[in-house]
C-alpha cells in the first residue's frame, strides 16, 4: 500500500498492528493511535492522477509490514544520527524522516556518508515540512507513533530488515544533468556561500549567479559525485547583500556546475518514468520544488506514488529529486 486513504482507515490499520509510515498534515497526524510506525508533516503528495494537495482529513500511508520480515522503530535526537546506520539491519534499508530546519537536518545533511557502513546499509526517506502558506507560522514535525510523540528536532526511522532473498535497490530519478559551462568550486562545507571559484577565480556567487540569469532558483547547481549528478538548491538569493543560501550544504573538493535548462518539467519526469521500471517499488518521494516549479498540482507524471517533501534522503540529502526504493 502506497496511497492516500482516509484517518480513520489508517488508525485501523494501526490498531490492527500493522507497521506503518504515515505523511499528513500535523492536525491529521495527532488524532492517531500510538502504534507501530512513524510519521512526518507534508500536505504535498503526488498520486496516480496527480500532484495533490491535502487537509487533515487523509494521510498517505505506506505499509511497511509487507515490504519486511522484521520492522523496528526508533527516534534518535540531532546527536545520535548516526545510529541510524550503527542499528539498521545487515540486509534491508532505514526509512527516516527528518524534520525541516533543525539541528538534526543540518547534522544529517553534513555528515550521513561518514560512517563506513552508510552505503552499505541504506537510509532512505525524506525532510518533514508544512504548506507553503504557513511558513514562518508553523514547524515542521515527525511523530513517533509508538506514543504519538511529536518531535520538531531529531529523526524517526523504521528499520526494515528484508528477507535472506531479497535485496533493496535505492534509485534517484533526475530530470537535471550538469551544462558544458564553468566550474564552481567551495572552499568550505555549508548551507551558506558569500565566495566560490568559478574556473579557479575567485567570485562573489550571488552576482555570478546574477550574471548567468539564474537568481530565480529553478536550476539548481549539480555536483559530481564519483559519476553520480547530485543537485544542491537555492533557498534564497540576495545580490544586494552577495549571499546565497541552499537547501543542502555544498562540499568541498566537488565540481559544480549550473543544471542544463529543463523545457517542461512535467514533461520531462513522464519521459524519464516512462523509461523506468518500477517493478519492486515500496516507496518514493519527490522535491517540493519539482512539485512547484514544474507546476504538478493536477499533472500525472506515472511512477510510485509519495509525499513531496522538503528534501529527500537517499543515503544523503538530496534537492529536486525523485527517489524510489525497490524491493526485489
Amino acid at each position: 500500500m502506497n496511497e492516500l486513504i482516509s484517518v480513520a482507515a489508517a488508525a485501523e490499520l494501526i490498531r490492527n498492528g500493522t507497521a506503518l509510515s504515515i505523511a499528513g498534515t500535523a492536525g491529521a497526524l495527532r488524532t492517531l493511535p500510538a502504534g507501530n510506525w512513524i510519521g512526518g508533516t507534508i500536505p504535498y503528495f503526488m498520486v496516480s492522477g496527480g500532484g495533490v494537495v491535502v487537509g487533515d482529513d487523509r494521510v498517505f500511508v505506506t505499509d511497511l509490514s509487507k515490504v519486511g520480515a522484521e520492522v523496528r522503530i526508533a527516534c534518535y535526537g540531532p546527536d545520535e544520527l548516526a545510529r541510524i546506520t550503527a542499528e539498521a539491519f545487515d540486509n534491508g534499508f532505514s526509512l527516516t524522516i527528518i524534520p525541516a530546519g533543525g539541528q538534526a537536518h543540518g547534522r544529517f545533511a553534513r555528515e550521513a556518508t561518514d560512517s563506513a557502513d552508510a552505503f552499505l546499509k541504506p537510509t532512505v526517506g525524506w525532510i518533514s515540512g508544512i504548506h507553503l502558506d504557513d511558513m514562518g507560522r508553523a514547524h515542521a514535525l515527525v511523530f513517533d507513533g509508538r506514543s504519538g510523540r511529536e518531535v520538531e528536532d531529531g529523526a524517526v526511522v523504521a528499520h526494515i530488515r528484508l528477507p535472506d532473498d531479497k535485496l533493496a535497490s535505492v534509485e534517484i530519478v533526475n530530470i537535471f544533468e550538469q551544462d558544458d559551462g564553468d566550474v564552481l568550486r567551495f572552499d568550505q562545507v555549508g548551507f551558506e556561500a558569500t565566495e566560490c571559484t568559478v574556473n579557479g577565480e575567485r567570485v562573489n556567487l550571488a552576482k555570478y549567479l546574477e550574471k548567468r540569469g539564474a537568481t530565480d532558483g529553478r536550476l539548481p547547481l549539480v555536483g559530481d559525485y564519483a559519476g553520480a549528478c547530485i543537485n544542491v538548491s537555492f533557498q534564497s538569493i540576495d545580490v544586494d547583500k552577495g549571499q546565497v543560501a541552499f537547501y543542502a550544504p555544498v562540499f568541498t573538493g566537488i565540481d559544480y556546475r549550473l543544471a542544463r535548462p529543463v523545457g517542461d518539467y512535467a514533461a520531462e519526469f513522464r519521459r524519464r518514468l516512462a523509461e523506468y521500471d518500477a517493478t519492486g517499488a515500496v516507496f518514493s518521494c519527490n522535491c517540493i520544488l519539482n512539485f512547484l516549479f514544474g507546476e504538478l498540482e493536477g499533472k500525472a507524471i506515472g511512477g510510485v506514488e509519495g509525499p513531496v517533501t522538503f528534501g529527500e534522503i537517499a543515503y544523503q540529502l538530496l534537492n529536486q529529486t525523485m527517489v524510489v526504493v525497490r524491493v526485489q
